[in-house]
């Protein structure tokens, strides 16, 4: 299933047809940060100016209708570890996330989930039914670690059902640019089994390299872990080859900002 291209005012950001809920996947388009920075950077501690970042949440709020005080981030380790997140995880801008969570899901309403990602896979979840969300920050070592399993499983200790799951895989690095090493591989196939097949293939450019599809590696894992595949939409928008719309950590060689994954249950 497909995305689509919003803007609001200067703001440009995706969104998919599987979510319900207010969400977004953000671009590197319509903020007021500059340099290697420029435009639309939400990470914070990457040494961009404080005064700029507030402007661009401020700017993304009015475009999507979040509230920038009732906001609860990830703080992401590259880790499995998914948290259970509510009123008192509300989280203020340029202070320290007192946990260590790649993901984080809830059942409270009017707050948004936020991830944070540049080449790694964003992915919402929804259960609309039952009123869980979840914002996922998968890099393949917390794909293989199975993230996703852990927030399913989070999401349904809140009341959710799988079948009522509805995911959106963003904007991330593709198989066309993600270039990997062999044991990643490994991981993989040992993460999803014979599932792992048509994933990767050799990269002709580098010998003992590998090109691997992990936006199609999680979509799969959630279709293991029991949501329809008719419930799963997955960006075609590769962040390397977009580096112009999306920041991209192996494009700029780490100097750049970061776009996030928010979504809201109201």
């Amino acid at each position: 299933m497909s995305f689509k291209e919003q803007k609001k005012g200067s703001v440009v950001f995706m969104t998919a047809a599987t979510i319900s809920s207010r969400h977004a996947f953000t671009t590197r388009l319509g903020g007021v940060s500059e340099g290697i920075y420029a435009s639309m950077n939400l990470g914070t501690g990457r040494g961009d100016g404080d005064d700029k970042i507030r402007e661009n949440y401020r700017l993304l709020a009015e475009a999507t209708g979040i509230d920038t005080f009732r906001m609860a981030f990830t703080k992401q380790v590259h880790k499995a570890d998914v948290r259970i997140v509510d009123e008192r995880d509300i989280h203020e801008l340029f202070t320290a996330v007192p946990y260590e969570a790649d993901g984080i899901v809830s059942a409270a309403k009017g707050m948004a989930l936020i991830c944070f990602t540049a080449d790694c896979v964003p992915v919402l979840l929804e259960d609309p039914v039952h009123g869980v969300i979840g914002a996922i920050h998968c890099g393949w070592r917390s794909s293989v670690g199975d993230i996703l399993g852990n927030a399913i499983e989070a999401m349904c200790s809140l009341g959710a059902e799988r079948k009522n799951v509805c995911a959106a895989i963003g904007p991330a690095i593709s198989g066309c640019c993600f270039q990997v090493g062999g044991e990643v591989i490994e991981a993989v196939e040992h993460w999803l089994g014979e599932d792992a097949r048509g994933f990767y293939k050799e990269d002709e450019s580098a010998e003992g390299k590998f090109l691997l599809d992990l936006k199609g590696c999680n979509a799969r894992r959630l279709v293991q872990l029991g949501v329809e595949e008719k419930n799963i939409a997955v960006s075609d928008e590769c962040t390397k080859c977009s580096h112009e719309k999306y920041w991209s950590h192996r494009y700029t060689g780490g100097q750049r900002g970061s776009q996030g994954a928010l979504i809201v249950m109201e």
